[in-house]
């Protein structure tokens, strides 16, 4: 069976060495390797990211199978998928402002980073009254109510074996905002069954989001590909490379005049 892999980066700036390595291990494993542009955020992604990743990666020696998938211009196959799980009764609209879920996070029993369900105990009848009277809302998954439909899931993590899915371990995410129609998690598995993806190779501080993941492909009746989660790279402080960091981009290196048989062989030094 082939390996069918994929990266998929957000436009949102230039590639660093911690992408950049990410796209990487996926291609070096592949048979098959696809590209994947996640810019559902159009506030945030720019035409010339784009431009420079795909520019950075053909620099770097990386080259993609088909064409490159943009995810901006299939809203409409993301609003039906996310139709079907509203039609199911999976999805409740979240009235909770960040402020307020923050407060309900530090009470004594609250989980941090975990959604506390405050608008899943919400009547229908105040539901309807809230968004009637123009409150802005985001669609979450019930998860509870998921893993009534669908009971005990697994995925197989590379390395690892097979592991018991436990998505409640994310809560109730979000799958849908006003200003971003569609969310990375529902995206995420529509296009990797899209582009029949057999392999998911990514850094580990993705690993949880496969619990929910799995959840969603089991919902939608998608395949679940074997998963990979590699270490991240860090600086010399051991802090990992983040955009929100300034960490150094390959556009700035290029510019330096670095080779990009120097950032191979450092992949290589790392794996």
């Amino acid at each position: 069976m082939s390996i069918i892999t994929r990266f998929a980066p957000s436009p949102t700036g230039y590639l660093h060495l911690g992408h950049a390595y990410s796209a990487w291990m996926a291609w070096r494993r592949a048979d098959v390797f696809r590209l994947r542009l996640e810019d559902i955020d159009t506030t945030r992604c720019r035409p010339e990211y784009t431009a420079a990743i795909l520019e950075d990666l053909r620099w770097l020696g990386l080259d993609w199978n088909a064409e490159v998938r943009v995810q901006s211009r299939y809203f409409a196959e993301y609003a039906a998928a996310l139709g079907r799980l509203q039609e199911r009764g999976l999805l409740y609209p979240c009235f909770c402002t960040r402020a307020e879920i923050a407060l309900a996070q530090s009470a004594p029993h609250g989980v941090e980073g975990v959604y506390p369900g405050t608008c899943r105990m919400l009547s229908p009848e105040a539901r309807l009254a809230r968004i009637a009277a123009g409150a802005p809302y985001a669609l979450r998954l019930d998860v509870a109510a998921a893993r009534r439909c669908v009971g005990e899931l697994q995925f197989f993590e590379e390395g690892t074996g097979w592991i018991e899915a436990q998505p409640e371990r994310l809560g109730d995410v979000v799958l849908a905002r006003k200003d971003t129609p569609s969310s990375y998690h529902l995206c995420v598995v529509h296009d990797d069954a899209l582009q029949e993806i057999t392999r998911v190779i990514r850094g580990e501080d993705l690993r949880e989001a496969t619990h929910i993941h799995v959840l969603l492909q089991a919902l939608l009746g998608l395949p679940t590909p074997v998963y990979a989660h590699h270490r991240l790279l860090t600086d010399a402080t051991g802090r990992r490379l983040a955009k929100r960091d300034k960490a150094a981009t390959l556009r700035d290196m290029r510019a330096a005049g670095t080779k990009p048989e120097a950032i191979l062989q450092q992949f290589e030094a790392a794996t």
